[in-house]
């Protein structure tokens, strides 16, 4: 029979003791390790996230622009007479709509005013919309 004596010494106490500070500094290390790789983590979703709304606000205000674009033209080309228009264009800004020359263009004129350029030829009339004013005019009143 093997009978083994342990002894308490100090040198063994010592070894736990440092051993045991050596595992709670490693623990209390990787803590803060952690904490300041989740802020990092947390920064960079943050701005990821507010990147992602400013391109929704910029989406979405095109879509309004554009939805003030399409009511704006199809309501002069009521006013004109759907019949009557021959070709509608945009460009830059304006919007191009040409009608028949025997067109009725009194209710286009009351609502536009100087803002829409007339151009009478043998064969059609030219009306030039400033869509730059209207889309001010518009999207101001509508906030």
């Amino acid at each position: 029979m093997i009978v083994a004596v342990k002894t308490n010494n100090k040198k063994r106490f010592l070894i736990k003791l440092i051993s045991f500070g050596a595992l709670i500094l490693m623990f209390v290390s990787y803590y803060f390790h952690m904490s300041s790789e989740f802020e990092k983590q947390q920064k960079i979703d943050d701005a990821k996230q507010i990147q992602e709304v400013k391109k929704n606000e910029k989406i979405e205000k095109g879509k309004k622009l554009e939805r003030i674009v399409y009511r704006e033209i199809e309501t002069a080309v009521d006013l004109i007479g759907q019949r009557k228009v021959i070709d509608l264009k945009i460009l830059s800004n304006k919007a191009l709509i040409v009608v028949d020359p025997d067109t009725n263009l009194d209710a286009l004129k009351v609502r536009y005013g100087s803002t829409a350029l007339i151009k009478k030829d043998i064969k059609d009339i030219k009306i030039a919309l400033d869509l730059k004013y209207i889309i001010e005019s518009r999207y101001n009143e509508n906030q």
